[in-house]
């Protein structure tokens, strides 16, 4: 009976293996290898008389594509069978973290750039649909950020990722595309089939740290998630099956608020930068349409008066009576 719970793990983590520890995973390898190339074969195929593609958005995407490889192949990945906190931790990055560098990467309008046409109207005819307005209602998006960790903590899906590599796949991909149809259709950075107002994405995100917040109570006050996977691992170092529950619950609630500052501040910068765009528009709209009255119909003498500076007399109920212009 000793010998069947016997440890067989990585060793125990310390400060220094958080930085040795790594482990090579053929899945995580691929997903970074086709992310990567093919955004870098995407910004080598956009048309030369296309606009400059900003930096800020391939270091983006480049970022999110290492975060993948961080979390599937550092000590993330090495103990995230053995510990219930590195999974938490896990997670969020998968749900938070990597999904917002990849949608601020713009890889949507990439993609559109090097589409041939017949192709690129086709999606774009998918993507302003009616049922891609009703998939990114607000409402829709905020049930699709939240629900994936309520329904993988809280039923037995979680424990059977920890039980089988594909489980664990599916469900970090589940994730991953969640999040970013999440940031996706908040960001706007990419074209998408809905422009509500930055005011509601606000909302939506208290919605969503409401949510983490559930989420961490529930963990935290509630009993052992998968108790028997953890029991049967042995492990004979570290915080207890309890303390490292608690642990991961506070990764969850507190790592999913620490993410949306960042999120709130990118949400702010293009509500001001659209704000900014709309006034040009609008000023150059109104100096258009004043510049064609003004060639169309020459000023009357009434509208020449009115234009021209008023003089102190004028604004006297007497003397511009007496002194009025014939």
């Amino acid at each position: 009976m000793v010998a069947a719970l016997a440890y067989a793990g990585p060793p125990p983590l310390t400060l220094a293996r958080t930085f040795t520890s790594w482990r090579f995973t053929p899945g995580v390898a691929a997903t970074v290898a086709a992310l990567g190339g093919g955004y870098g074969v995407g910004l080598r195929r956009r048309p030369a008389a296309a606009e400059a593609w900003p930096r800020g958005r391939t270091a983006c995407f480049a970022a999110g594509v290492v975060v993948i490889a961080l979390v599937g192949m550092s000590f993330l990945g090495v103990y995230d069978d053995t510990l219930f906190w590195v999974r938490a931790v896990q997670n969020i990055v998968l749900l938070m973290v990597v999904p917002m560098l990849l949608a601020m990467g713009a890889p949507l309008t990439l993609l559109r750039d090097v589409l041939p046409p017949p192709a690129r109207t086709r999606l774009s005819r998918v993507m302003h649909s009616r049922g891609a307005r009703v998939a990114t209602f607000p409402l829709v998006v905020t049930v699709v950020l939240t629900l994936p960790l309520l329904v993988l903590y809280l039923s037995p899906l979680y424990e059977k990722t920890l039980r089988s590599a594909l489980a664990s796949a599916v469900a970090g991909l589940v994730l991953v595309v969640t999040g970013f149809i999440y940031f996706w259709t908040r960001f706007r950075i990419d074209p998408a089939p809905r422009a509500d107002p930055y005011g509601v994405t606000l909302a939506i995100t208290i919605v969503e740290m409401i949510g983490d917040a559930v989420l961490g109570v529930v963990l935290w006050l509630g009993p052992l998630v998968a108790a028997g996977y953890y029991t049967a691992v042995a492990r004979d170092w570290g915080p207890s099956l309890h303390v490292d529950q608690w642990l991961g619950a506070g990764a969850l609630w507190i790592g999913g608020d620490v993410v949306g500052l960042p999120f709130i501040g990118v949400v702010v910068a293009r509500m001001q930068r659209e704000d900014r765009q709309r006034a040009a528009v609008i000023d150059a709209e109104l100096d258009e349409r004043d510049a064609a009255r003004a060639a169309a119909v020459p000023p009357s003498d009434d509208e020449a008066d009115a234009d021209r500076p008023r003089l102190w007399w004028e604004d006297d109920p007497e003397l511009s009576q007496r002194f009025r212009r014939q």
